[in-house]
């Protein structure tokens, strides 16, 4: 056991960290088209990603790419694979690689009986059963019980005298860690077999540097009404859907709980100062400095949900409050709402039920269309492509307008609501149909009356969050709409953009 002196949290993160000094994808890598990705019948326009990006691709390289899949064989294979990996329209296919080169980190307060269910999984899976172990306690109020279960696992174990948060704690192991890979596991997980051959394997690509497992709720012998709501929305699960963790997307960051990095790329590791959201900042991080990041779902951990419904809110609303650090740190990569500003007038148009106005909004959404039917004229069938793009967007954001109502902008809606009955009466019906909405999207075991009373106390909890932070920092950063100005991106692979 290594005592470590008392350390105060280091000042807020801003050196940039380094650059990946390679990004050319090696020979014998295989990328394939993601099952989302539309391809038109000549092969040569691609649409899909998130954001969603329009490829328009040369002859050679719709030739490169003919049965939806790609091996980099040189420089020209190599930039198409790159691209279509960034968009996320294509997923790489790494070849398996062994279990090596990795130190697992495990920052701990107290638990000794979940860390000792992590490290007995651990060593009970074969290609983790050896690796090295730092266990990191982090003021912990009976450190001997956290070191018998160290020592029982041949894990080392390094402490911190008093509590100095989760961020320092993984930090400190980094520090200790002699390997190129590290993974930090939470102690509150349990790795599936096989979660971290999959994960390795994504660091083939030398521009990758974290990749991260899937979620999952632990099995409850007699799950109650949050057990069952965490099963599929805890904050923790970002779905079974794999791709590049890029901010302002489907996947805009991944959770600290279990994740693994290229120990050069992350420098001195996450943000001391940050007690929630340390996870998020890390990921903008090594995004702003070029660095790829990959969620891959096939790799999976359990994970108890707190489901004690005192403690429940409390973590929804402290994981609120990170929004104004994070808003603050990262200009326009956090906001609540991220659309065209076309389709924000035709939905606030549609608001007013009336029909001058509903007819303006079909007017703004067919101009839309026209638009983008024009910038794809190559497509199967361009007018079609067009309504449906258009007919997303609006939906899209229409239903971005119901969270923000229900969530990040609740007192706002709330004081809305008491001024005004209309505005009563459309905030009433946001909050019930987002939440049905929600509910036969999810595939859950609720039924819809509790599903939706609990999705609102979520909201309630978080939003609360979201403006204690605010007012605390003294910002509207973290409530600040971003406006896109383009449906969709065009890029061209293969040839000149």
């Amino acid at each position: 056991m290594t005592a470590l002196a008392p350390r105060t949290p280091a000042p807020p993160t801003t050196t940039p960290l380094s650059s990946p000094a390679d990004t050319a994808l090696p020979a014998g890598l295989t990328v394939e088209l993601a099952a989302g990705t539309h391809r038109s019948q000549d092969g040569r326009l691609l649409l899909g990603g998130s954001p969603l990006r329009l490829l328009r691709l040369t002859a050679s390289a719709a030739r490169l790419l003919d049965r939806g899949r790609l091996t980099v064989t040189g420089p020209a294979s190599g930039a198409l694979a790159r691209r279509l990996l960034d968009a996320g329209i294509a997923h790489p296919r790494p070849a398996p690689v062994p279990v090596s080169d990795t130190t697992v980190i495990i920052p701990v307060k107290d638990r000794a009986d979940q860390l000792d269910r992590l490290l007995a999984a651990l060593r009970a899976d074969p290609p983790t059963s050896s690796l090295p172990v730092l266990v990191v306690d982090d003021g912990s109020a009976d450190p001997a019980a956290l070191a018998r279960v160290a020592r029982a696992h041949g894990a080392e174990l390094l402490t911190h005298p008093r509590n100095l948060g989760p961020a320092a704690a993984r930090n400190t192991g980094l520090r200790h860690a002699r390997t190129p890979y590290v993974a930090f596991c939470d102690s509150d997980v349990v790795p599936e077999p096989g979660w971290l051959a999959a994960l390795l394997a994504q660091f083939a690509d030398p521009a990758v540097a974290l990749t991260a497992p899937r979620v999952v709720a632990l099995p409850v012998a007699e799950p109650g009404l949050l057990d069952r709501y965490e099963e599929t929305r805890s904050p923790l699960d970002m779905g079974a859907g794999e791709g590049p963790v890029v901010p302002v997307s489907a996947l805009s960051y991944v959770p600290s709980a279990t994740i693994v990095v290229r120990r050069d790329a992350v420098g001195a590791g996450f943000d001391d100062s940050m007690r929630v959201g340390e996870d998020v900042d890390l990921c903008m991080r090594l995004h702003e400095a070029g660095w790829r990041l990959r969620y891959v779902p096939t790799a999976r951990v359990g994970h108890r949900h707190r489901t004690d419904l005192r403690g429940w809110l409390a973590q929804r609303a402290a994981y609120g409050t990170g929004a104004a650090d994070l808003a603050l740190r990262h200009p326009g990569q956090v906001p609540p709402l991220y659309a065209a500003p076309w389709s924000l007038a035709a939905c606030a148009l549609l608001l007013r039920g009336r029909p001058g106005p509903a007819a303006v909004a079909s007017a703004l959404t067919a101009v839309t269309a026209v638009r983008v039917a024009r910038r794809m004229p190559d497509a199967d069938h361009p007018s079609r492509a067009g309504a449906l793009l258009s007919l997303a967007a609006l939906r899209g954001t229409a239903e971005q307008l119901l969270r923000c109502a229900t969530r990040h902008h609740w007192p706002l809606a709330t004081a809305a609501g008491v001024a005004s009955r209309r505005a009563r009466h459309v905030l009433i019906a946001a909050a019930v149909v987002e939440g049905l909405v929600d509910h036969r999207r999810s595939g859950t075991s609720l039924g819809p009356l509790p599903y939706v009373a609990i999705r609102r106390l979520d909201d309630l909890a978080y939003g609360w969050g979201v403006w204690q932070g605010a007012l605390r920092r003294r910002t509207t950063a973290p409530l600040r709409p971003r406006l896109a100005l383009r449906l969709v991106s065009r890029w061209t692979a293969g040839g000149r953009p």
